[in-house]
């Protein structure tokens, strides 16, 4: 009752925020209008809709935020993605369907069995569970380059950006789950978004984009998602 209570308070402080309202860049325009709001039912939605059942028990999105995830790799195409905090493995299932010939790596402290059952089906996954922070850094030693991050559910957000903003590069796109989980994280996202090091910036409330082309001016959107 009390999450239904802050999201419409949320909802109501970002109205004026909808349907792309006062964003004038193109680009931006685009994404918002064509890829947060779209609407039209993708062919992968309904055998991803049931396969959240297998992991219902385990930290997840909204379907509505795992939909705007299938959108987003739908439309950057990105080759590589780092995944930091798997969850319930559900938010890289619905990632990974729009974009096949993606490679990713999904790092989680624990393996959990029906994570695995949802993504030992695709070939594209690589499921480590060996240490987050650790593998992170193995990762990079082996010179893996993500075009696209996800920080999903770990307690590790700060040391992991930290970690994967060195390699961040015009075409990079970090995701920020849950920026609103708590004041500590809250406080962070907010200098994450004021850091000179990002771009332009979304805030969608479940989640966060960040860019990194520094040929734009650094602005910051808000976005009614709610």
């Amino acid at each position: 009752m009390v999450n239904i209570l802050l999201r419409s308070w949320n909802w109501c402080r970002r109205f004026r925020h909808r349907c792309g309202y006062g964003v004038h860049s193109p680009s931006d325009f685009f994404l918002v209008t064509s890829v947060v709001y779209e609407q039209w039912p993708f062919y992968a939605y309904g055998p991803l809709h049931h396969l959240r059942r297998v992991v219902a028990f385990l930290p997840h999105y909204r379907e509505k935020v795992d939909r705007f995830l299938f959108r987003l790799v739908n439309h950057l195409q990105p080759s590589l993605l780092i995944e930091v905090g798997t969850g319930s493995g559900i938010s890289i299932r619905y990632m990974s369907e729009a974009c096949t010939s993606m490679q990713v790596y999904t790092l989680a402290d624990k393996r959990e069995d029906a994570v695995e059952r949802i993504l030992s089906s695709k070939e594209n996954i690589t499921y480590l569970t060996e240490g987050t922070i650790d593998t992170l850094e193995r990762l990079k030693k082996e010179g893996i380059r993500p075009d696209l991050v996800h920080i999903g559910n770990t307690p590790y957000y700060r040391e992991a950006v930290e970690a994967l903003l060195p390699l961040a590069d015009t075409g990079t796109c970090f995701i920020i789950g849950t920026p609103y989980a708590d004041a500590s994280k809250k406080s962070w996202w907010k200098e994450l978004v004021a850091d000179e090091r990002t771009g332009v910036t979304f805030d969608l409330y479940d989640v966060g984009l960040v860019f990194f082309d520094k040929r734009r001016a650094k602005e910051h959107r808000i976005i009614n998602f709610l």
